[in-house]
């Protein structure tokens, strides 16, 4: 059962609604980030491709006393994204925030990959980002106000093994959002982009994507709860700048694809497989690939146990600018003891 949690509205209590349009939000991250945006007093458009799961994340957030617009779509195809921003607009009003976080994978050696699977990841991930913000930034470039939050992750620096398309959609779509940024500087527009790369979620994802494992499949330790996530995409939407990264392995991981990507190639070739896999069998499955499955997962998945609702790195991330500054304090109040001993 949903609860309201109030400490995901606790980076901002603003005086007047937002309106934020949200991709991928019947489940998982895209699920806690509607609850999250509607505790903190926003109206939330839902955009999936579920009505069952639409409608229930459209419950919560009118639970919470915000409004909540409906629009069962597949994003891989650009004109229905484009109606949806139309339609946003005409039923709640000008859109303050995009998120765009619809996402769908395989998790499968590339040998085995079909042509359509990665081109099916390709159109929703990567496709489904650029439509979004594109039909964004049509709104948002007129009123030179707005800001767009991209969902990332760490394999959006660093590919690892049976995941290649979604690792080079996630890798497309920074490279897409750094374009744009620069186009937006350019032009002086006060339009924001940002980025959020997120560590591995307990969100349903697993026990729904398409696999060719013979073990189930599971997030790469450490778990994240999907409302940390949400949290700091919030943040991101509140406070943007150029990217937030959450849990301390992202960090590092990016850090070492850039110091020693030959000897992380070796690592991951190494640990990746059995990192991504649990002692358990693989079961026969529907997934939600081209289709999408009936029922409500909700935002939280089968990994409740181990997930962790707190990071770091996170709160670096968030508050880097004010951990900088005490850290010169320190290096002055030090640097000053030091000359009064002399």
């Amino acid at each position: 059962m949903f609860r309201a949690r109030p400490d995901l509205g606790s980076a901002r209590n603003h005086h007047h609604p937002r309106v934020v349009a949200i991709t991928g939000a019947s489940s998982g991250v895209g699920r806690a980030c509607a609850r999250a945006f509607a505790a903190t007093g926003d109206d939330v458009a839902l955009i999936a491709r579920s009505p069952d799961a639409l409608k229930s994340a459209a419950m919560e957030a009118e639970r919470l006393g915000r409004r909540a617009l409906v629009l069962p779509l597949d994003v891989s195809h650009a004109q229905p994204v484009e109606d949806a921003a139309t339609e946003i607009e005409d039923e709640l009003g000008p859109i303050d925030v995009w998120v765009n976080d619809a996402m769908v994978s395989v998790y499968s050696p590339v040998f085995s990959l079909r042509a359509d699977e990665v081109a099916r990841v390709t159109a929703v991930n990567y496709l489904g980002t650029v439509y979004g913000t594109m039909a964004a930034l049509r709104r948002m470039r007129a009123r030179d106000a707005g800001t767009i939050v991209q969902v990332g992750s760490g394999l959006a620096y660093r590919s690892i093994p049976l995941q290649a398309p979604y690792c080079a959609s996630k890798h497309a779509i920074r490279a897409f959002t750094e374009a744009t940024r620069t186009e937006l500087l350019h032009e002086g527009s006060r339009v924001r982009i940002t980025m959020v790369q997120l560590p591995g979620l307990n969100t349903p994802h697993f026990t729904r994507v398409r696999s060719r494992m013979p073990r189930a499949v599971r997030p790469v330790a450490p778990v994240f709860t999907p409302e940390l996530a949400a949290k700091t995409v919030l943040r991101a939407a509140d406070r943007p700048r150029r990217e937030y990264v959450v849990g301390g392995r992202t960090a590092l991981t990016i850090a070492a694809q850039k110091a020693a990507p030959g000897l992380l190639d070796r690592y991951l070739a190494w640990t990746g497989f059995r990192s991504q896999v649990t002692v358990d069998p693989a079961t026969t499955q529907e997934d939600n690939l081209f289709e999408p499955l009936p029922g409500d997962p909700g935002a939280t998945g089968p990994f409740e146990a181990e997930a962790r609702d707190r990071s770091i790195q996170a709160t670096i991330s968030t508050h880097r600018a004010a951990i900088a500054a005490g850290g010169i304090s320190l290096g002055v109040i030090a640097v000053l003891a030091s000359r009064a001993r002399r």
